[in-house]
C-alpha cells in the first residue's frame, strides 16, 4: 500500500544528495562537496509520468572504514536498501572506477533488488565514457548530470519498469500505525481492535519484528492497522534484525494517517516514550496516546485527573494530543480508539476559509500587539492556510526575524480555541512582503 521506494547509494561525494533533491522537485538534502554530510536516511514523495513513488536519499557507502560514523551510515544504507523495490548506484563519471565500487556492486547483486546504474557528472555524453561501467555487471549504465537535471527522466522511466502495474493506491483506508515502547501492549491492542489474533502476542520484548499492516472494515469505514516492532533506546538494539525493525516502526509513522502512541500505564511516561511522540510530532502525524493496562492500575475519582496533568507536563511541546485510557486485555474503553483516531484524522484535514483566518488574526493581533525588537515591530499584512496534514497556515510578515517563539505560541493558541484542532499539529511559517503594503 505504500509507495514504491528508490533508494539512491553509492560512495561519498558522487551527487546522491543533488540527485535526490532534483527528483524530490525542492531542496531536501543539504548539497556539500565533501563526504559525510547526509548520514541519515532522507525521504520524499514524488511522481513521474503519473506514477507515485517515494526516494530515498542515503550516506555515502565506505565498505570498509572502522570509523563509527561511516558504520552507522553504512546500517542506514543497508536499511533502505533492504526496504527499496529499486536501487540507484550512483558514481561520478569523472573518476576512475575503484576497488570500493566493485565491492558496492557486488553488494548490491547480493541484494537480489533491480539496480540501475547511474553515472553522474557526464555533461558531454559519449558512449565510449560509459563502456568501462559495463565491468560492474549491474547492466547498461546511465549517463546523467543531476546539477543540471540531464538524464534523470531516462533513469526514472526505467525505474518504472520495476514497479510493475502496482496496487492502486488505497485513499479510502484510514491507516493507523500503532507504536510504542516494547511489551506496552501494542499488539495486544491490534487484536483486540480486529477481534481476532492476528499478531503474536508474548510477555517478551521484540516479539512483533516487522511491521504488519491488516486492512478491516467496521461501520462501513476502512481501516489499515500498522502493528510495529517496540521501539528501544538506541543504545539497547541489540543486532541488526531488530536495528531493522525499529527503523520500520520509524517508516510505518512517516506512511501513517494517525499515530496510536502506546504506554503502559502501570509504568508510567518514560524518556523513550517521549522521544517516541516528539519524533511522531516532528512527523507532522496527528496522535492519540493511548494509556494500555489501564486494569491494573489502583483507581479513585481523581485517577484520570492525575494523569491527564502528567501527561500534559511531560508533553507540553504537543499538548494538542488526544488520550484514552483503556485496557486492550480486557476490552475496557478499547472501542474508543478508532473513534477518538479518525477524530484527530478529521482535526488534522481541516481547513479554514482565508477570510475567517485574517479575521481571527486581525482581532489577536489588536488584542495582543506583537512586541517590538530593536526598535522594530512585527506586522502581519496577511494569513492564508496552503496545506492540510497537518495543517499549515502561512503568515505574510514585514520581517520574519522579528517574529519571536513566543508570540508565534500565542497565534497556535488562538488557532487551537477557535478551530479544533485536538490531536494535531499545526505549522505556522512566517514569509516576508513588502512593508508598504501595511499590516493589521
Amino acid at each position: 500500500m505504500a509507495n514504491p521506494l528508490i533508494a539512491i547509494v553509492g560512495r561519498p561525494n558522487v551527487g546522491k544528495s543533488t540527485l535526490f533533491n532534483k527528483i524530490a522537485g525542492r531542496k531536501i538534502s543539504i548539497t556539500e562537496n565533501r563526504p559525510g554530510v547526509t548520514r541519515d536516511r532522507l525521504y520524499a514523495d514524488a511522481s513521474w509520468r503519473g506514477r507515485n513513488f517515494t526516494v530515498v536519499d542515503t550516506g555515502g557507502i565506505e565498505l570498509k572504514s572502522e570509523d563509527v560514523m561511516w558504520k552507522e551510515i553504512l546500517r542506514q544504507a543497508d536499511t533502505a536498501i533492504e526496504t527499496a523495490e529499486v536501487i540507484l548506484l550512483m558514481l561520478d563519471g569523472r573518476e576512475e572506477l575503484t576497488a570500493s565500487d566493485y565491492d558496492v556492486a557486488e553488494k548490491l547483486r547480493r541484494s537480489k533488488k533491480p539496480v540501475i546504474l547511474v553515472i553522474n557528472k557526464v555533461d558531454n555524453y559519449s558512449p565510449d565514457k560509459l563502456s568501462e561501467y559495463y565491468a560492474l555487471g549491474l547492466g547498461e549504465p546511465f549517463a546523467v548530470s543531476a546539477e543540471h537535471s540531464q538524464g534523470i527522466g531516462d533513469v526514472l522511466d526505467e525505474a518504472l519498469t520495476y514497479f510493475g502495474d502496482g496496487e492502486e493506491e488505497d485513499t479510502e483506508s484510514l491507516k493507523i500505525a500503532v507504536v510504542g515502547k516494547p511489551n506496552a501492549g501494542k499488539s495486544s491492542l491490534v487484536n483486540r481492535l480486529l477481534g481476532f489474533e492476528r499478531s503474536i502476542v508474548t510477555d517478551i520484548a521484540g516479539t512483533t519484528r516487522d511491521a504488519i499492516d491488516t486492512r478491516f472494515t467496521l461501520d462501513g469505514q476502512k481501516y489499515t492497522l500498522i502493528d510495529t516492532a517496540g521501539i528501544r533506546r538506541k543504545k539497547n538494539v541489540s543486532d541488526d534484525v531488530e536495528y531493522y525493525s525499529v527503523m520500520r516502526a520509524f517508516d510505518a509513522v512517516r506512511r501513517a494517517d494517525v499515530c496510536l502512541l502506546v504506554v503502559d500505564s502501570a509504568e508510567g511516561l518514560t524518556e523513550q516514550d517521549v522521544k517516541i511522540i516528539g519524533y511522531v510530532h516532528e512527523q507532522g502525524k496527528p496522535s492519540v496516546i493511548v494509556m494500555n493496562k489501564w486494569d491494573v492500575i489502583e483507581k479513585d475519582s481523581k485517577t484520570i485527573n492525575k494523569f491527564e496533568e502528567k501527561l500534559h507536563f511531560d508533553l507540553k511541546f504537543m499538548d494538542y494530543f488526544k488520550s484514552v485510557y483503556i485496557s486492550a486485555k480486557t476490552g475496557q474503553r478499547a472501542d474508543k480508539v478508532l473513534k477518538i483516531a479518525r477524530e484527530a484524522f478529521e482535526n488534522t484535514n481541516r481547513r479554514i476559509t482565508t477570510g475567517t483566518l485574517n479575521d481571527l488574526m486581525l482581532d489577536a493581533v489588536r488584542t495582543n500587539e506583537p512586541p517590538a525588537t530593536g526598535g522594530r515591530r512585527l506586522k502581519i499584512y496577511y494569513c492564508s492556510q496552503p496545506s492540510v496534514c497537518p495543517p499549515t497556515f502561512v503568515l505574510f510578515v514585514n520581517d520574519e526575524e522579528l517574529m519571536h517563539f513566543s508570540y508565534k505560541r500565542y497565534l497556535e493558541n488562538v488557532l487551537r480555541r477557535s478551530f479544533d484542532f485536538s490531536g494535531t499539529p499545526i505549522r505556522i511559517v512566517c514569509r516576508k512582503r513588502s512593508e508598504t503594503e501595511g499590516g493589521y
